[in-house]
């Protein structure tokens, strides 16, 4: 994942390092246009001097000190330190302020400008790195160069490099704090459309960076939280439909039971406790189902053995048991939950042969594999999924074997909350099998 901090950063630098080459490129050319510039005018000057001091000077046989002397005037007219080789090479004469050669003499080597006469002679001109003649300057500082042309940009040309600074950070920067601000504008107009009831709303997932990762993670919440908002409409709707038929029963039983004569009152108070235990069972299953769907994850997760657990609840309901001892991770309550809806589900539906069955997967890694099965009609096709769904009941069982249609949908939800699946077989002879499949531990 790109970070969004390091795109932004590597943005910014980016943009930078371009106006540093740039700016870089331009001053380069500038300097190198100004040191042209300087170089011919200093070029223009030696040649103009070369031909005065060609004509002023004397001849190269006069007397050494006759050319001194003239050489020294000349020096202090053009303010510049000079010295004069005669055609041997031979220094005949040095003025003042021509620098000399000295390890010890701090700052940068002198520059010397050599100007060759007709006569053979050598006159050399020199001029401190750095110096420049100014109003201001000692006499010793003027005369030891000639002024150069500036070479570093003036006023308007260091505004105008910032206004480019600005520019290349301004226009690097714009495109992704745009991106960025614009996807943030749309998941605070998805956030606020879910926030308002479009329980449906989501954000887009574009990128790889941060903003595209909180996107992500608040679809998976919204869809979490939709499917447990229309699950818990769903229960609540359905508890409500079911709760009515005890309810009203208890109510008829009740208004009647003091009316009734004593052999009447037997059955009547038998009805009540019946409507009674069905309304129990109703609120304990809604409310495991509630608790079910809210729950993230297991609140208990420690191995536990099937086998005991099976033959404990299949002597409850009067079933055959039999299997291998094995142990998966989950808890022991819920799973024992499960176990004792399926045979209490092949008790009610499926007659008296009910038969559980426990063993390892034959694949390798494939789990366990608990088995309850029955004589029973069977299950349609076409039902065999629909029979998980909460409060599901087949057509004319309610009205023969009563029951909720909580009890399977607990066993799917429990098996998916343990890593497992649950289904419905057909059984060979008659019948259906229901397979609960759980990891091993």
């Amino acid at each position: 994942m790109r970070s969004l901090y390091l795109r932004i950063y590597l943005t910014v630098v980016a943009a930078l390092a371009l106006f540093a080459i740039v700016s870089g490129w331009l001053l380069q050319q500038h300097l190198d246009e100004q040191r042209e510039l300087a170089e011919a005018s200093v070029r223009e000057r030696l040649e103009a001097w070369s031909e005065l001091l060609q004509r002023s000077l004397p001849p190269a046989d006069a007397p050494p000190a006759e050319q001194a002397a003239a050489l020294r005037d000349w020096s202090q007219r053009l303010r510049l330190p000079m010295a004069l080789d005669d055609a041997g090479g031979q220094r005949i004469v040095t003025t003042e302020f021509f620098p000399v050669f000295d390890a010890d003499r701090p700052g940068p080597p002198p520059r010397l400008r050599s100007i060759h006469l007709d006569d053979g002679r050598t006159l050399w001109v020199a001029r401190q790195r750095g110096v420049r003649g100014s109003p201001g300057s000692r006499p010793a500082d003027a005369r030891a160069g000639w002024p150069l042309p500036h070479a570093w940009p003036n006023g308007v040309g260091l505004v105008a490099l910032l206004v480019v600074l600005f520019l290349a950070v301004a226009g690097g920067a714009w495109p992704v704090v745009r991106g960025l601000t614009r996807r943030l504008e749309a998941l605070k107009r998805g956030v606020e459309a879910f926030g308002g009831g479009a329980l449906h709303q989501r954000v887009a997932e574009d990128g790889r960076d941060e903003v595209a990762a909180l996107g992500a993670s608040f679809n998976r919440a919204a869809a979490r939280i939709e499917a447990l908002l229309q699950s818990h409409r769903s229960l609540l709707a359905n508890a409500s439909h079911e709760l009515r038929s005890p309810l009203a029963r208890l109510k008829m039983a009740v208004a009647m039971f003091d009316d009734s004569p004593p052999a009447q009152r037997a059955a009547l108070r038998r009805e009540i406790d019946t409507d009674i235990a069905e309304l129990d069972a109703l609120v304990e299953e809604v409310l495991l189902t509630s608790r079910l769907d809210a729950a993230a994850a297991m609140d208990v997760r420690e191995p536990v053995a099937l086998l005991p657990l099976a033959l404990e609840e299949a002597a409850r309901v009067g079933a055959l048991a039999l299997g291998d001892d094995v142990q998966v991770p989950g808890d022991e309550r819920l799973l024992r939950r499960a176990v004792r809806n399926l045979l209490e589900n092949a008790r009610r539906y499926g007659g008296d042969e009910v038969e559980l069955q426990l063993a390892r997967a034959a694949a390798p890694g494939g789990g366990v594999e608990l088995r309850v099965c029955d004589r029973g009609p069977g299950v349609p096709a076409e039902f065999r999924e629909r029979i998980f769904e909460a409060f599901f009941r087949l057509p004319g069982h309610a009205e023969r074997e009563g029951g909720v249609g909580l009890g399977l949908s607990l066993v799917r939800q429990i098996a998916t909350r343990h890593g497992g699946t649950v289904r419905c077989e057909p059984r060979l002879g008659g019948g259906s099998c229901f397979v609960l499949s759980l990891p091993a531990a």
